[in-house]
């Protein structure tokens, strides 16, 4: 387009009554978002209507491909006008604006809030992977911990369930969550995507979207594009009109398109260039008028930002000098897989990414995630992710504070505030080499004042380094942070947080129906024993079944509706078949060339056989009769497939040939027979697991010592455990299925074990992968199901599950969850609390301190305190939390002084010194204070207690 970088926005092709309105608009469109009070003019007679109007015209001209009008310059004019609309309505509605409105920039160095740039940490917080009633408290703990922002996909699946039917309510209540974010004075980050991956369902796509003739996903394709613009339009507008982007006032500062293409894009040739360029015109033509980022792109057009997605992005670098160093993804974590260990991620190294990624220049760092919450119902990705999206984050999957990260991390949080002065006054850092694999990185302000990140990235070896006239000593693999260039405030390696072993716990009284003598066993609570039972039929009940000539696609039957889809036949065997098996001692066998997630065949009403695996070859003998058999088979999803090109082909169930080998005249290709098809389960279609809806069936009661029952569907009540803590459910003793509380999905269950080899010490110096400190080795991955308590009543709850391959529901329990034993281990070198150094407003920065001595810091969850201290150890103790022992060096009144300090309190804090403790136990020695204690109820310690092993 002609006329350079800046244009009048007058001299577009909008009709009259468009520009009537608007006067005097210059802005550079290609940086449409560095706009200046001068761009939103609005003459006094604008009126809503009028305004309003102009809208309508500019989308009608959109809609004219053949327009002047494109890319930068319509979605200016579009952000004109919608801001324009936005001010009248703040005004006509006299509502008050979380933040006063806010433009949102950047340069090379930072993003600019407000004309002021600024390094921010970002919390990963998903809103459908907890309920509403949890944000606040989750939001709130985040900017505890030092988050200026939360970070959110958009799930498209769950907002359009049914094409151009929308959904915005409950856990999907975007707006909500929003609001919850700028009301605790956070910023948000929204990745509309659409494409999330993310371990959800189909990567966020809606199923569907398959449907649609001709469509391609993520490509350079006029039918996804249409639907990945429809929808992308309709969330920023949803944005715009609840009056939440930052220059309304709102939190929202920064948005994304797509995600992670780069990974993918090759897969597509020329078409996937096409598309990332159509997708970012498409998102800058919104009007949004907060910049727009693409992570994992590298080809990234234009005024959108490339970011880092990773372990480490302290190498990364933007594809523009102009650009910001951006991290959108810190993956402190992994997500897991049923019949897979646990990952753990220390928190010393993710501490070290973190600061070396400030240290080389990066201003923006999200934690992926920082609360990963619950893949509740069937949200789930694939293949085969647990219904726990724990992640290892610093706040766990039921909102507790996973201790030392979240602790650990909050310091270095406050450590990297010291010196943002420093960091967003210079253009860039000066580097000072200090030994063979230790640097230092230098930002200096004005006044001559600096802030400075030394790093050992050394993995085996201690090292001392002398920087600016001072001798530092580094652990490996770690950085000091010196906000004032002198004082070490914060080393990466150096951990003072407390540790926190979680605990359940399970109130006396809440089993029902216990006879008189009953008593819980193992200090489990467990449900009723008056245990009800409903077997699925494995046979035909459905008024939608219908009959076609050979085997069709899993997932263009049930479109997802349901995870189950069954195959019904009847073949006949003769006896010479029956003889040939017998003289040969072989058995006829049902083969499949490929096939994904769960498959089961039953003959003649028994089950005969299960394979699992994601697209496997299956060979399965089975036994069958002389004459009419009844064949029927049944494919399961585990969660759809949610990451790599080509989505829209991956499918379910068979490819390939189905056949049966082993007959005497050759093979049976059962693709030639008539198949009837029934899509989920009897008891999914009635909704027996609602509360309207379960006694509309005939229940009858489960015998305890019974065989256990398979496709049978279980019920039982209970009463809220006591308290405000999070509760699960523990379904060890089942197999595979799904549950139910109240009608509320808590999502599929699986009793698969994990290998029992390829756990080991870790160890936190080196670099991380995600299989490098797997935990839970020989165990199930999961056992423990989380129900929120907005789900809970206080009596009488509904608990329903269908169970696939048989358990002992009289042993489930529900259990309360809570940090029950805290634990400090705190040395002499340790550095003073982060809260101890000032650092006086108005800058510039002269950070100080009155008192270098360390300290501990002690707390317990919100409504415990500290009921007893059950090791205090100030010398040299051994051991590490919950195994502590004395050594030799040992100040006699340890205890007393740490009992005096802390018992009956929330928190506490005790000074490390020679002088607190009366003296030095074991003079030249470094000495460390060690301390175990247990948190109780603060109203009421009637409960019984088992510590996780």
């Amino acid at each position: 387009m002609s006329g350079g970088p800046w244009r009048s926005v007058s001299s577009t092709p909008v009709t009259t009554s468009s520009t009537k309105y608007l006067i005097g608009l210059k802005c550079p469109l290609s940086l449409r978002f560095r706009f200046r009070s001068r761009c939103l003019t609005v003459l006094d007679s604008a009126t809503t209507s009028a305004v309003q109007d102009s809208l309508q015209e500019l989308e009608e001209a959109e809609a004219e491909p053949d327009g002047e009008m494109i890319g930068d310059g319509r979605g200016f004019l579009r952000f004109l006008i919608v801001s324009s609309l936005a001010v009248l309505q703040l005004v006509e509605a006299d509502s008050s604006p979380y933040f006063e409105p806010f433009n949102v920039s950047y340069d090379h160095r930072a993003l600019i809030l407000g004309g002021k740039r600024r390094m921010l940490t970002s919390a990963g917080i998903h809103y459908p992977r907890a309920t509403p009633e949890m944000w606040p408290d989750l939001i709130a703990k985040s900017k505890e911990g030092g988050a200026d922002v939360v970070q959110t996909y958009v799930f498209w699946n769950k907002h359009e369930p049914v094409r151009g039917r929308y959904y915005f309510e409950g856990r999907y209540d975007i707006v909500k969550f929003a609001k919850v974010v700028g009301a605790a004075g956070l910023y948000l980050h929204l990745r509309i995507g659409p494409y999330v991956c993310a371990e959800w369902n189909f990567g966020g796509f809606p199923v569907w979207l398959r449907d649609i003739p001709g469509i391609k996903f993520r490509t350079d394709n006029a039918p996804f594009k249409e639907e990945m613009e429809r929808f992308v339009k309709k969330i920023v507008d949803l944005m715009l009109e609840e009056m939440l982007f930052s220059w309304q006032g709102g939190p929202i500062i920064m948005l994304q398109i797509e995600n992670e293409y780069g990974n993918i894009e090759s897969s597509y040739g020329q078409s996937g260039k096409n598309y990332v360029k159509w997708a970012a015109e498409m998102a800058l033509g919104l009007g949004a008028g907060v910049p727009w980022v693409m992570c994992r792109q590298d080809d990234a057009p234009g005024s959108v930002i490339n970011a880092c997605n990773g372990y480490y992005c302290d190498g990364f670098r933007p594809n523009s000098g102009s650009k910001p160093t951006l991290w959108t993804e810190d993956w402190d974590g992994w997500f897991a897989s049923w019949g897979g260990r646990l990952p753990h991620r220390p928190v010393e190294d993710l501490a070290f990414a973190v600061a070396r990624f400030f240290q080389r220049g990066g201003s923006f760092q999200n934690y992926y995630m920082y609360f990963g919450g619950t893949n509740f119902g069937r949200t789930s990705g694939g293949p085969f992710y647990i219904t726990s999206y724990d992640y290892d984050a610093p706040l766990d999957e039921f909102g507790l504070t996973s201790q030392p990260k979240w602790g650990h991390l909050k310091d270095l949080h406050s450590s990297i505030k010291l010196c943002e002065r420093a960091l967003v006054s210079s253009v860039s850092a000066h580097y000072v080499k200090l030994g063979p694999m230790q640097e230092a990185h230098v930002y200096n302000e004005t006044e001559g004042k600096c802030s400075a990140f030394i790093a050992n990235i050394d993995e085996h070896k201690y090292a001392t380094v002398h920087f600016l006239g001072k001798t530092y000593s580094l652990p490996p693999w770690s950085v000091s942070i010196l906000p004032d260039c002198k004082n070490v405030v914060f080393n990466t390696a150096k951990v003072s947080s407390q540790t926190s072993i979680k605990s359940r716990a399970v109130d006396q009284g809440l089993p029902l129906n216990l006879s008189p003598g009953q008593k819980l066993r193992d200090t489990q609570a467990y449900f009723s024993q008056s245990w009800m039972g409903l077997t699925e039929p494995i046979d035909l009940w459905s008024n939608d079944t219908f009959t076609v000539q050979g085997i069709l696609e899993h997932l263009n039957v049930t479109k997802d509706h349901s995870d189950y889809l069954w195959y019904f036949t009847r073949i006949h065997i003769s006896g010479d078949d029956v003889a040939f098996w017998e003289e040969n001692k072989i058995s006829p066998t049902i083969e499949i060339d490929s096939m994904r997630d769960v498959f089961r065949v039953f003959v003649n009403g028994q089950l005969a056989g299960s394979v699992v695996g994601h697209w496997v070859k299956v060979a399965q003998p089975i036994k069958l009769l002389q004459g009419y058999n009844d064949l029927v088979l049944l494919t399961q999803t585990v969660g759809l497939q949610n990451y790599g090109a080509f989505l829209e082909k991956d499918g379910a169930g068979f490819r390939g040939k189905v056949k049966f080998t082993g007959f005497k005249d050759g093979d049976m290709d059962l693709s030639n027979l008539s198949w009837t098809y029934q899509v989920g389960l009897s008891g999914e279609f009635l909704k027996i697991y609602s509360v309207e809806e379960n006694e509309k069936v005939e229940w009858t009661d489960v015998v305890t010592g019974d065989s256990p029952s398979t496709f049978t569907w279980f019920k039982a009540h209970f009463d809220s455990p006591e308290g405000t803590d999070p509760v699960a459910l523990n379904l060890g003793s089942m197999g595979k299925g799904q549950a139910w509380v109240n009608g509320h999905h808590i999502g599929r269950y699986w009793n698969r074990v994990a290998p029992k080899d390829g756990c080991r010490k870790c160890d936190y110096r080196g670099p991380y992968n995600s299989d490098k400190c797997m935990t839970n080795c020989g165990k199930p991955t999961q056992t423990r199901y989380h129900v929120p308590r907005s789900w809970l009543k206080a009596s009488d709850n509904l608990l329903v599950i269908f169970e696939e391959t048989g358990g002992n529901p009289s042993d489930i329990s529900i259990e309360r969850h809570y940090s029950e034993i805290i634990c400090g281990t705190v040395s002499e070198t340790h550095y003073p609390p982060l809260h101890k150094w000032t650092k006086p407003d108005p800058l510039p920065v002269t950070i100080s301190i009155d008192d270098l001595t360390p300290e501990m810091y002690l707390e317990c969850e919100q409504g415990y305190v500290i009921g007893s201290i059950e090791f205090a150890s100030y010398g040299t103790p051994d051991g590490s939390c919950p195994n502590f022992q004395r050594s030799s060096c040992h100040a006699a009144n340890s205890e007393h002084l740490v009992k005096e300090a802390c018992e009956g309190k929330n928190s506490c804090s005790i000074k490390i010194s020679n002088a607190q403790f009366g003296g030095d136990p074991c003079r030249g020695i470094v000495k460390t204070l060690a301390v175990q204690a247990r948190c109780i109820s603060s109203t009421s310690s009637r409960f019984l207690v088992s510590n996780f092993k």
